[in-house]
């Protein structure tokens, strides 16, 4: 764990090191859990949500998107059954005062056997070597498989009480497992409480005719109320999709995983309109194309798996999480879920408006069903950042920091480096990069040895360096280096920009799916 664990520092500082998060308001000393997003790390946020835009709105012809606004009619809150099952089940420990949830409590104490069988699986991997059966062993070594036993059972009774509201047993559960506080070691505990999670604000001048307003917790209810003007302005057939990123806020108790759990936060939700019946398979689909979407920025299949809920939100019939490996063990990513008719039912009720849909297929009037696809923006941007940050021993004996992040999703593309600052190397370069910040993110550096400007590079995520010297003068060619290579190759002036299209074309990326 002590590994895991400065890993993750690493991954912090280096994200504020080389702008891409700074803490919120920082020179007053910050606030807990609220977090900017700096120079370099808006860009990446920003490909993540257009790679992600591209993929579930342009590639497809009856999905298409939303902007829904952050505040809502109250009512919405009280359809969708935020007002009163928001909730998390909060524990304060009675000698550090410090409050967590009791559920990520117990999940990060099945994390720890999740982590042994790591360790099971590295030293087992090591004694056999080339022969070693990941799967065979997983399946057949009896301390992975008593670990592996305990984890299930541990989050299946976790699940069970949550779902009947038995918060003593959950407490119980703390005790048995002999948890303690992750700061002070003290296992003394009080009882589990609920804590309903939204922000409320008032709107309106005058104080007594303010209305009580929430910030949104969620983007989906955005989504909902709007489902008939959808449909109707854009003469849309079910099945159909409404794709929408956007901030979502909620008063979490923080564990301290950086921009992982964010009081905060962006989402990036698809609810797809299905008919009645259908919806099984729909959600079984979505799962399928959602993981080949995050396989196609080649972080490894081994870093995902599928989690199904044990314990279902009273709405649906089928959830699953798609989980990532981040540098604390394997956490949810992204969320399917089918959600059958509860939503639109349930604003029919409340608004007194009629929300069924007359298809003609069938020549029947029905509530549609829901399957959801959301996903965490910042969640995906850790992802993202932690699985690209590495320590690489090279040939001479030295490190190199590395942020091998997948070139499409990468803030700058290249860098144009003269190899000094005079000769006219620098208006070469200014000239290469006027010409190629029309279709890419680029930028300039004549500051130091080119040696340390590659590693600067290295360290910022930067694909490609592109190096101009005295020969670029004569033979009207450069030297483009690869960052996660270190290769490097002359080439022509006029053919760069098709070399760096070709790496970080989304094109080529979502073709993998």
């Amino acid at each position: 764990m002590a590994n895991q664990e400065d890993q993750f520092k690493k991954v912090v500082s280096h994200a504020k090191e080389y702008g891409y998060v700074f803490q919120s308001s920082e020179i007053y000393d910050g606030l807990s859990a609220v977090y900017d997003y700096a120079q370099n790390g808006v860009e990446l946020k920003k490909n993540i949500r257009d790679y992600w835009w591209k993929a579930m709105v342009q590639m497809h012809e009856n999905i298409v998107g939303l902007d829904a606004a952050i505040f809502m009619h109250p009512t919405t809150w009280k359809a969708s059954g935020h007002v009163d099952a928001f909730n998390d089940p909060l524990i304060d420990n009675k000698d550090s005062k410090k409050r967590y949830r009791a559920d990520v409590l117990i999940e990060d104490y099945v994390g720890k056997l999740d982590a042994k069988i790591e360790k099971e699986v590295e030293k087992a991997a090591k004694r056999f070597g080339a022969s070693f059966d990941k799967e065979q062993f997983l399946a057949t070594n009896a301390r992975v498989v008593e670990y592996k036993n305990q984890g299930n059972a541990i989050l299946k009774r976790m699940g069970q009480s949550l779902e009947k509201e038995d918060l003593a047993d959950v407490k119980a559960l703390i005790e048995e497992l002999e948890i303690g506080c992750p700061l002070s070691g003290s296992k003394n505990w009080t009882d589990v409480k609920q804590f309903n999670l939204m922000f409320g604000t008032k709107l309106g001048a005058s104080a007594d005719t303010a209305m009580d307003l929430y910030l949104r917790p969620e983007t989906a209810q955005g989504i909902f109320v709007n489902f008939l003007n959808v449909q109707k302005t854009g003469r849309m057939k079910i099945p159909f999709g409404i794709a929408q990123t956007g901030k979502a806020f909620r008063n979490e108790i923080v564990a301290r995983q950086f921009i992982f759990r964010m009081r905060e936060f962006e989402q990036m939700e698809m609810q797809f309109f299905v008919r009645p019946g259908t919806q099984k398979e729909w959600y079984e689909q979505w799962k399928e194309t959602r993981l080949k979407w995050h396989l196609s920025l080649g972080m490894g299949a081994d870093n995902y798996r599928f989690h199904d809920h044990e314990k279902l939100a009273h709405y649906a019939d089928a959830a699953a999480d798609i989980e990532f490996k981040f540098p604390f063990g394997f956490k949810e990513l992204e969320g399917i879920h089918s959600r059958t008719d509860f939503d639109l039912s349930s604003h029919e009720k409340y608004s007194g408006k009629k929300l069924n849909y007359f298809d003609p297929e069938i020549n029947e009037h029905y509530i549609p069903y829901v399957v959801e696809t959301s996903i965490g923006l910042d969640r995906m941007f850790l992802a993202v950042f932690s699985h690209a940050l590495q320590d690489e021993e090279l040939e001479n004996g030295t490190t190199r920091t590395v942020l091998k992040l997948p070139a499409v999703l990468a803030p700058v593309k290249a860098a144009i480096l003269p190899l000094v600052k005079k000769d006219g190397l620098p208006e070469v370069a200014r000239k290469i990069v006027e010409d190629l910040k029309w279709d890419f993110n680029v930028a300039y550096d004549e500051k130091d040895a080119v040696g340390r400007r590659y590693r600067r590079q290295d360290a910022n995520g930067t694909p490609f360096c592109i190096t101009v010297d005295h020969e670029t003068l004569t033979d009207d060619a450069v030297t483009i280096r690869y960052r996660d290579t270190m290769d490097q190759k002359r080439v022509k002036i006029a053919d760069l920009k098709a070399i760096i299209k070709e790496e970080v074309d989304v094109k080529n990326w979502l073709m993998k799916m």
